[in-house]
């Protein structure tokens, strides 16, 4: 055989040899939907991506409804700790505010013109005074409604009568003065109501 042929062979050969690897890397680049490998990558990229963006929404939605569930708490406690500081001395200011009536009565019972006693009554006064404007500094404001229409939530009547001066359901003397905290009833003003002689007012008592 010649040169030339055995070359011509050679080259067939080798050929024959390198087709069966083309064919196999092109089979490669098929994946079983009938995706190139680059395209299934691809897609799963995207899905693990889509996934990640799903987790984060959630995270954020958590993040948020956990701040305004603290933001809640937040104002409930703030609005608990002012509850708790207007009327944490009610109970007290309760019961000392029995002081202040009895300081009152003092000053009712005495006769102004009795001399003897003046000295000592103007004591008791100042006292009763400085009392109030102590207690008003902390949110107690006295009820005192003489002449002023009778209030059920404010007023408790002890007696009624029979008035030309007064229009009917007005409170013509203070027995008691009440008194509020931060505009909280602390105990009513026991009065004294008026009413015409033709129609019985009702009043509370």
């Amino acid at each position: 055989m010649s040169n030339e042929a055995q070359n011509e062979e050679n080259v067939q050969d080798v050929n024959a040899n390198q087709e069966p690897a083309v064919e196999s890397e092109a089979t490669q680049q098929e994946s079983v939907d009938g995706l190139t490998v680059d395209e299934a990558r691809i897609q799963e990229l995207e899905a693990a991506l889509a996934k990640a963006e799903a987790t984060i929404n959630e995270q954020k939605e958590s993040v948020l409804r956990a701040k305004a569930e603290a933001e809640n708490a937040r104002r409930r406690a703030s609005g608990e700790v002012e509850k708790a500081r207007k009327f944490a001395l009610e109970g007290f200011a309760g019961e000392l505010l029995n002081v202040a009536d009895n300081l009152e009565r003092a000053l009712q019972s005495v006769d102004p013109e009795n001399e003897a006693l003046k000295a000592a009554m103007e004591g008791v006064e100042i006292t009763h005074k400085s009392f109030l404007s102590t207690v008003e500094k902390f949110g107690i404001t006295p009820i005192d409604p003489q002449g002023q229409p009778f209030n059920p939530e404010h007023h408790q009547a002890m007696s009624m009568q029979e008035s030309a001066d007064f229009a009917p359901n007005t409170v013509m003397a203070v027995m008691q003065k009440g008194y509020v905290i931060n505009g909280r009833l602390l105990h009513p003003a026991m009065v004294m109501v008026s009413k015409s002689p033709e129609n019985k007012v009702d009043v509370e008592v």
